[in-house]
């Protein structure tokens, strides 16, 4: 069970080789901002992929979930850390990832991830972001989750933006929660 310090340790490592401030950046949302977050480095850090695996898992207890992914290519380190880290606390939960656009070869999947013969119909999925802005990626995997026959019980994000993606997933009638927003890093 992660504690208030493991919280605080994100935060430090995502201050330290993640967020960035100064000249203006051009965002997924098609915004422009002083301060952006670049997660991968975070994200596949041992110590920050660990600490958001243990939060996401925390975060989800005891709601019954059987897979977690989203868009790729942001979702794939984090569903795998969360995938690892249900299983060494004994509940599992798989990953899997949305493809921006089918391959032309293979087997054309939007949705990665599952063994031969199965499908995301009717599981019970979370879809996870780095970042949310104004909640557009996290709305596609939604899409074609819903298209797929699969049931998105929430999207989660590690940071909110808080620029918007709370009324997008309201309006498109999915929970949404964060892990950490913009005010832990003013």
């Amino acid at each position: 069970m992660t504690t208030s310090e493991d919280r605080n340790r994100l935060i430090e490592i995502i201050k330290a080789r993640t967020f960035q401030t100064g000249s203006e950046m051009k965002l997924a949302s098609g915004r422009t901002s002083a301060f952006y977050f670049n997660m991968k480095p975070t994200m596949l850090h041992p110590e920050g992929a660990f600490l958001i695996g243990s939060l996401v898992i925390d975060h989800l207890r005891g709601q019954e979930i059987d897979m977690i992914g989203g868009l790729e290519m942001g979702a794939v380190p984090l569903a795998t850390s969360v995938a690892a880290v249900s299983h060494s606390r004994g509940t599992p939960i798989g990953a899997f990832f949305v493809r921006k656009q089918a391959k032309e070869h293979g087997t054309q999947s939007l949705i990665e991830g599952l063994p031969n013969g199965e499908t995301i119909a009717g599981k019970r999925v979370v879809v996870i972001e780095d970042v949310t802005t104004t909640g557009g990626s996290a709305l596609k995997a939604v899409t074609q989750i819903r298209d797929a026959g699969g049931e998105v019980v929430c999207v989660l994000t590690v940071v909110d933006r808080m620029e918007g993606a709370q009324t997008a997933f309201a309006e498109a009638g999915v929970p949404f929660s964060a892990l950490l927003s913009l005010d832990d890093f003013r």
